[in-house]
């Protein structure tokens, strides 16, 4: 059972670097993703086209690499948590999370007792076929699946030192998209509501011990916000990637015309 990496360089006071895959049904991304360097990829099963088996196919692809498969789930409900961890999910994104009460719920849909509620039914592919004991195997998961907070409201801002006092959340992300339309400047990264709000999110992380985050649309963006804290960022996603690389080249192309 291997440790969870991500896990392991925020301790170490590093930047855990990820992507979104949302479009694109390959299994192929993850070793890609890997390959190129990046620490973690962010399984978007909420804005995501994905069902479970192709969650599942993204996930068993990524633990055959150094990539931490992360899964955000369509809503917060114990079923979509537990098989996205019954699937293999190393970490859990919770959407939309304004309730302290509901995420004192979620976290503990993530452990198994006596930290939590979550059920057994998991089977030797989860393990790595290793030969491991149920205690063993619980008390590993228990310490190594991340729990990742997603602020992205004016409620979820305004509630952030409550949020932050649930235990067992290990990250909280900044979802930039949702949080700049709720503060009435859609689209607007760099307002100054955008900067005050995301700043003041990173001073909420310091005092309760939790690792900052946010997922960002440019390198621009997440260099900045590295500067200013951030220590799990994501940057773009696989449809962009794709996107970006073709438009240039077909660019560059039209230019020997």
């Amino acid at each position: 059972m291997r440790p969870n990496r991500v896990k392991q360089l925020l301790e170490e006071g590093k930047t855990a670097w990820g992507s979104a895959l949302n479009q694109l049904r390959s299994p192929e991304l993850p070793r890609l993703y890997a390959a190129a360097g990046l620490d973690w990829a962010f399984i978007d099963a909420e804005h995501g086209c994905y069902d479970l088996e192709t969650v599942q196919d993204l996930i068993r692809t990524s633990l055959l690499t150094p990539l931490t498969p992360i899964v955000r789930v369509a809503d917060l409900q114990y079923s979509l948590i537990a098989r996205a961890l019954d699937v293999g999910a190393e970490g859990i994104i919770l959407p939309r999370m304004e309730s302290p009460e509901l995420l004192e719920r979620a976290v503990s849909w993530t452990k198994f007792p006596a930290q939590g509620v979550r059920g057994f039914g998991l089977a030797s592919p989860h393990v790595g076929y290793q030969d491991a004991t149920f205690e063993e195997i619980v008390r590993h998961l228990n310490e190594n699946v991340l729990v990742v907070l997603q602020i992205e409201t004016r409620k979820a801002l305004e509630r952030c030192d409550e949020l932050l006092s649930v235990k067992g959340v290990n990250i909280v992300m900044v979802g930039p998209a949702d949080l700049s339309i709720a503060l009435g400047v859609p689209g607007q990264f760099n307002h100054p509501k955008m900067i005050e709000a995301i700043a003041g999110v990173i001073e909420c992380c310091r005092r309760h011990g939790v690792h900052p985050g946010i997922q960002c649309r440019s390198v621009a963006m997440a260099k900045d916000w590295q500067q200013r804290g951030m220590r799990f960022i994501g940057c773009s996603s696989d449809i962009m990637f794709l996107w970006e690389k073709v438009r240039e080249t077909v660019k560059q192309l039209r230019a020997l015309e």
